[in-house]
């Protein structure tokens, strides 16, 4: 199912407290809200990207136990940003200190941080233009490293703050950088 992006008039908007009451009386389905107040209703993913994202977060938990580095998060969890977008990434990573700088009560809704890494997996159903503004969306509220992969194409579009988006063609190796220090993900296991 392919995702409905909703614009809501400005008397319509939610806050932060309403969309976050909005999300937990509807545990069955999922939403991020844009910069502009748009409700987008996100659609199920198939199967096979369930897996890939699963198999994905495992990569990334097993890393973090070792490195210690801060906390991983899923899909099912937001980030309030600072452009008020309130958006979740399939897999999101946040360094220790900057967590545990956040009081136990922002803790408990949309965080009000941007994650130093982000990963998004282009389901099938998902619009190529909708995942670079959503990228672009990240780095522009201080995302220092995104991951936007395209299985089914064999692409993987690399970001970084104020550069252009690097396309690696292929199934390749990808680097944490410096921001995740030690990662790496071999994108050619998720493929059958």
């Amino acid at each position: 199912m392919e995702s409905i992006r909703v614009h809501l008039p400005e008397d319509l908007r939610m806050n932060d407290d309403e969309f976050f009451r909005f999300c937990q009386d509807n545990p069955d389905l999922k939403f991020e809200r844009r910069k502009n107040g748009d409700i987008v209703f996100m659609g199920i993913t198939g199967s096979e990207t369930a897996a890939n994202n699963s198999e994905l977060n495992a990569d990334f938990v097993i890393w973090n136990r070792q490195a210690q580095f801060g906390k991983v998060f899923d899909s099912s969890g937001g980030f309030t940003l600072p452009d008020t977008s309130i958006m979740s990434p399939d897999v999101a990573v946040v360094e220790g200190s900057r967590w545990n700088a956040l009081t136990l009560d922002q803790r408990k809704t949309f965080a009000p941080i941007c994650p130093d890494f982000i990963l998004e997996l282009r389901s099938q159903s998902d619009r190529l233009k909708d995942c670079f503004e959503k990228m672009d969306d990240w780095m522009a509220n201080g995302c220092r490293l995104g991951w936007l992969i395209d299985l089914t194409n064999q692409l993987t579009y690399i970001y970084r703050p104020g550069q252009e988006r690097q396309e690696v063609n292929g199934l390749e190796l990808l680097s944490g950088e410096d921001v995740l220090p030690g990662f790496s993900l071999d994108l050619a296991r998720l493929v059958d």
